[in-house]
């Protein structure tokens, strides 16, 4: 498999270069990426619970999909992209807000993102990778924002901080 790139850039989410994503994840730096929530008829959120063996979170539960943008691809492509691939569906996004957010982890990775946030709608039943995703399931934001409170070792850091950021 090529290595995957992940764009750099300055608090103003200025490109400044880009770098391996492992190495940009042991160095902490700060790079583009994206945080997808899809809702459905009810206003419930798909989550997503990340496989067991990735290299960091694994087996949280998490947002409906989240990934970085390849150098020259846009976040809307990027996104449209990772969630057709881990989800198995697509549909319309729209990217509601932005925010820089830093997270270390145990194994000594550094997540510092210029993290998008894209909201959706879809009413089918997804299709999961399981080389990416666990298990998955539909949730009221009420009852997601009250499940992190009680249990927030569950859930990804970045899904914390997005879901205080945007709802």
């Amino acid at each position: 498999m090529a290595d995957e790139y992940v764009i750099l850039v300055d608090e103003q989410d200025n490109e400044i270069g880009v770098m391996e994503k492992m190495l940009a994840h042991r160095e902490g730096r700060l790079h583009r990426a994206f945080s997808i929530f899809i809702f459905n008829a009810d206003n419930e959120l798909l989550l997503q619970q990340r496989a067991l063996h990735k290299y960091h979170s694994g087996g949280l539960w998490t947002n409906t999909c989240c990934s970085h943008p390849r150098p020259h691809e846009t976040i809307k492509d990027a996104a449209h992209r990772r969630l057709f691939e881990e989800m198995g569906f697509d549909c319309e996004l729209s990217i509601k807000t932005s925010f820089i957010y830093r997270s270390p982890f145990e194994n000594g990775l550094t997540e510092h993102e210029f993290d998008y946030v894209l909201t959706g709608h879809f009413d089918g039943q997804p299709r999961i990778e399981p080389e990416e995703v666990q298990a998955f399931r539909w949730v009221a934001l009420d009852d997601v924002k009250k499940d992190i409170l009680q249990h927030p070792e569950q859930y990804t850091s970045w899904f914390r901080i997005a879901l205080g950021e945007a709802f």
